[in-house]
């Protein structure tokens, strides 16, 4: 485990180095760096969280209760980790 300074080192060293050869760094690091750890953007977990919305939506409005609470739990369980990526992404690229 790193120091306090060691980490502090470490990150300049790591900015320095996105600034002067921002090539080899997207060769190293996958390329781009607005993407998450797992090299998927977002967006498509945004979609289908809205496309399971929706379906929660169809089941409450046909009367069916307890599957469109479970549909609706799923869809917020997606949205927060859309969320949680893009978070950790916009966080990332701020290296």
């Amino acid at each position: 485990m790193l120091s306090k300074e060691d980490n502090r080192r470490l990150a300049q060293l790591e900015r320095q180095l996105h600034r002067e050869d921002p090539d080899f760094c997207a060769r190293m690091g996958g390329g781009n760096f607005s993407v998450s750890a797992t090299g998927r953007p977002a967006l498509p977990l945004f979609v289908t969280a809205a496309v399971i919305a929706v379906a929660a939506v169809v089941l409450a409005l046909a009367g069916w209760g307890i599957p469109a609470t479970v549909v609706s739990v799923w869809a917020a369980v997606t949205a927060t980790a859309a969320g949680f990526r893009m978070w950790k992404a916009r966080n990332r690229s701020r290296i």
